[in-house]
């Protein structure tokens, strides 16, 4: 009789069970427009919402879970026109991040998908304003790829 063993926590994910280790690719910035810390800020968040919400030690190569990808798309757009004017009363920053993750442990639990996360924000974008913006986005895209991983939803 075979049986399927998943360990769960109170993180609100559920880890698979023999899954100790994971490896997270650095996430280059590939995107038209290229905010210069980008790349490092999601990488690294993405790194610590896995080790403080998990029990996976990170490795450099060969984990049993791999995440992967690229950061595809960074904008700023008007999401509101100001009345009487063409001048954007609200803007949007949008992020994208293309993902690969790859499950040996359950290899059905792969996937390959963008992420996209967005903030708006009033006039024009201030550059304390940027990093705010773009820390709160990649901590939005960063649980949603945990859950997409590790909560199944």
């Amino acid at each position: 009789m075979n049986s399927c063993g998943v360990k769960y926590g109170f993180t609100g994910g559920s880890i698979p069970e023999g899954m100790k280790t994971v490896n997270i690719q650095y996430f280059e910035n590939i995107a038209p427009l290229v905010y210069p810390t980008l790349s490092q800020n999601f990488t690294e968040a993405l790194k610590e919402r896995i080790r403080n919400q998990s029990r996976l030690s990170q490795v450099n190569q060969d984990g049993d879970a791999t995440f992967e990808g690229f950061i595809t798309e960074y904008t700023i757009s008007p999401a509101a026109v100001e009345a009487g004017t063409d001048r954007a009363a609200m803007n949007r920053l949008t992020i994208t991040i293309k993902v690969a993750y790859h499950n040996k442990i359950n290899p059905k639990d792969d996937f390959e998908q963008p992420f996209t996360r967005f903030k708006e924000f009033a006039g024009n974008l201030q550059s304390s304003q940027e990093e705010t913006l773009g820390k709160e986005i990649i901590q939005m895209l960063t649980e949603d790829i945990y859950n997409k991983a590790f909560a199944n939803w």
